[in-house]
């Protein structure tokens, strides 16, 4: 069974930083995109950051320059630093995984993550 588990959520003062953690259990992991989206009350779920199976980065304009995706493939592992954390950074996390070979997308479970002082 497909399992995406996130770690590293939790309350931060603002321009502290945290370390997200998505431990995946995908068979050909090292074929998969992934990424972080996160969802803020009220407001839709927005990518965070991407990673293409090929190593290729993308960031939404508001965590470039702030967090940095990376991925570990022997360990299908994707991590998400993040640093200068603002309130508006507050949000659940959810990891992602998508295949293009296979048209199959598996989500986390989510991690929160409160910047508040």
């Amino acid at each position: 069974q497909v399992q995406l588990v996130e770690s590293g959520g939790g309350l931060v003062q603002p321009g502290g930083s945290l370390r997200l953690s998505c431990a995946a259990s995908i068979i050909g992991f090292r074929f998969h995109d992934v990424g972080w989206y996160r969802q803020a009350p009220g407001k839709q779920r927005e990518l965070v950051a991407r990673i293409t199976s090929v190593g290729s980065i993308n960031y939404a304009d508001s965590t470039e320059g702030r967090f940095t995706i990376s991925r570990d493939n022997a360990k299908t592992t994707v991590y998400l630093q993040m640093n200068s954390l603002k309130p508006d950074d507050t949000a659940v996390y959810y990891c992602n995984a998508f295949s293009f070979n296979t048209g199959r997308d598996y989500w986390g479970q989510g991690t929160q993550v409160t910047v508040s002082s």
